[in-house]
């Protein structure tokens, strides 16, 4: 890879991270850990709060569906089939991301947790 393609990829992610406004704390080695843990500085996300967000968005998709597959068998008169189906699609495909996200969570604490100190 030419120092031009890396020097592309930096950009991309910089614009990226900007765009998502999550930054990675940065460590000075006269800073003591304690206080990485600390309070947060303006603008970033922790990770437990974007998680708990996802897991929300997931569960609402998933109520959501509940309710117009409910109202479907209700007869209410303006939901129609095909609503229905995608909905419970959509709750689909965000629960089946979500399991693959816990998957590789999971992987990475195990491979973690096997590094030799």
């Amino acid at each position: 890879m030419s120092s031009l393609q890396i020097d592309s990829v930096l950009a991309q992610i910089r614009s990226l991270q900007q765009q998502t406004k999550i930054g990675m704390p940065t460590v000075r080695p006269s800073q003591d850990l304690a206080g990485v843990h600390g309070a947060k500085p303006a603008g970033q996300v922790d990770f437990a709060s974007v998680l708990k967000a996802g897991l929300d968005k997931v569960n609402e998709t998933q109520a959501s569906a509940g309710r117009l597959a409910t109202a479907f068998e209700k007869g209410t008169p303006g939901v129609e089939l095909s609503q229905v189906m995608l909905e419970s699609q959509k709750a689909n495909v965000s629960f089946r991301a979500t399991v693959e996200i816990r998957n590789r969570l999971v992987a990475a604490y195990q491979e973690i947790m096997n590094m030799p100190i």
